[in-house]
């Protein structure tokens, strides 16, 4: 571990680490910070900028709608070749920040309102300009527009829904120590340093606590849309891969894990249940069995596949993305769009299902011009299962980037849904007093010279 690293460590350690209140989850990223005292220095003032536009009702949205409004808030990529250096970069600033004081926490129970004057409009004022959101010369007043626009900018940098007005949510989120953005970014960075991936001309990115993947051409986001990644309880990996085919009206083979647990308690209950699922069991020879021959107790490891027919009853939608990995997830489609509309978006076994996935296929076919959006959507309307493989694959990455920095100078921060960073981090801070132990004790210090 470098001195600099360690010196963002001890800072970010100065308070202990309190956990990142629940936020809403959109995962967009916001317009550019203020200059501050402490904070990374940005190209634009922020408070001549247009605000985030309020998030659209979710009966409102439609697929289109949602990834077309979270790539109107920017094109940066979240994550590049770059990244690295300027989460170093946000560490030291955020670092700097906590020698002067951090930022002022606002009361729990604080009112707030648009032309009425509060008590505490001057304080969120403070919290707002040490961040970066609000321009300095706008220190004093009710709340007005301004302070509304900059609420807007704050929320949108931590993955809330833009609204301007101050819910609880928005008010935990304020408060969450300095330090302990600092472990985030220090967690992220050291993600960052232990992956190695192949940034090509054209790539895709899902950051699963921010719930978005995003299609990279030329260093620029051209398509960004949402997902829903994996449970607390199943979390999505973390990795790197090749896209190499696109499937449409997938088959779902079901994970043996699934068929043991919750496809073997629905059969207890329902022996009608894989019928009505258009599931079949089949054997290692892709032969059909009888599912009433099958022990369904749940007590062993299947010996048996069970799989489920295409169609709009599948899981997996009419879209799949292949990318052979070790962890054998996958990106997908599926049968319960309406679940894009949530804000809470960690619902899956560890694969990601894609919102507007069709046009995500039709960007990893572009190369192809046999496969338009249009072609898809007729394959798609045949009900016919086809695999249509890539004449060039396109690098992913799937990452856990909690805090980062685009290049526009916005610094983005996401609740940590898994609780890794700090495991992260602890694990990081034994193995540095291991090496640091073991250079001074007299039979090991030749190792570490």
């Amino acid at each position: 571990m470098s001195k600099r690293h360690a010196m963002i460590i001890a800072v970010g350690m100065l308070a202990s680490a309190s956990a990142l209140a629940q936020t809403e989850t959109i995962g967009q990223a916001g317009p550019k910070p203020a200059p501050a005292a402490g904070a990374v220095p940005a190209t634009a003032n922020p408070a001549h900028a247009a605000a985030p536009k309020t998030a659209m009702p979710a009966s409102a949205s439609t697929a289109d709608s949602r990834s077309a409004a979270a790539l109107a808030l920017t094109h940066e990529p979240t994550y590049d070749e770059g990244s690295a250096q300027r989460i170093k970069d946000a560490a030291l600033s955020y670092s700097d920040l906590a020698v002067r004081g951090g930022w002022p926490t606002i009361p729990a129970d604080a009112k707030f309102a648009v032309g009425v004057q509060g008590a505490n409009d001057d304080l969120l004022r403070k919290r707002l300009i040490v961040s970066g959101d609000l321009a300095t010369d706008k220190a004093s007043g009710a709340f007005d527009q301004d302070l509304a626009d900059a609420v807007k900018r704050f929320q949108a940098r931590h993955g809330l829904a833009p609204t301007g007005t101050l819910t609880p949510r928005t008010i935990a989120a304020m408060n969450v120590p300095v330090q302990k953005r600092i472990r985030q970014l220090e967690a992220s960075l050291q993600r960052l340093e232990n992956m190695t991936f192949g940034f090509g001309q054209r790539y895709v990115v899902v950051n699963i606590p921010a719930a978005f993947a995003e299609a990279v051409e030329n260093d620029v986001v051209v398509r960004r849309y949402r997902v829903i990644v994996g449970k607390t309880e199943k979390p999505s990996p973390t990795l790197t891969a090749q896209i190499s085919s696109v499937v449409l009206n997938p088959t779902w083979t079901v994970p043996s894990s699934i068929a043991k647990t919750e496809i073997s308690a629905h059969m207890r209950k329902d022996p009608t249940y894989l019928s009505r699922m258009h599931m079949d069991v089949l054997d290692a020879h892709d032969n059909p069995i009888d599912p009433h021959s099958v022990d369904w107790s749940g007590t062993h490891t299947p010996n048996f596949t069970v799989r489920q027919q295409n169609g709009t009853f599948n899981a997996l939608g009419a879209v799949k993305i292949d990318m052979p990995n070790p962890y054998s997830v996958y990106m997908h489609d599926t049968n319960q769009r309406n679940l894009f509309s949530d804000d809470y978006r960690f619902d899956s076994h560890g694969c990601s299902r894609v919102d507007n996935v069709r046009d995500l296929a039709a960007w990893l076919l572009k190369d192809q011009p046999k496969w338009s959006r249009a072609a898809i959507d007729s394959d798609i309307a045949t009900g016919q299962h086809l695999e249509i493989a890539m004449a060039k694959k396109v690098p992913v990455a799937w990452i856990y980037l909690t805090a980062w920095m685009t290049k526009d100078q916005t610094v983005q921060f996401r609740n940590d849904v898994y609780n890794q960073d700090e495991q992260l981090l602890e694990a990081t801070a034994e193995e540095a007093a291991f090496f640091s132990n073991a250079g001074s004790h007299p039979l090991t210090a030749h190792m570490m010279q």
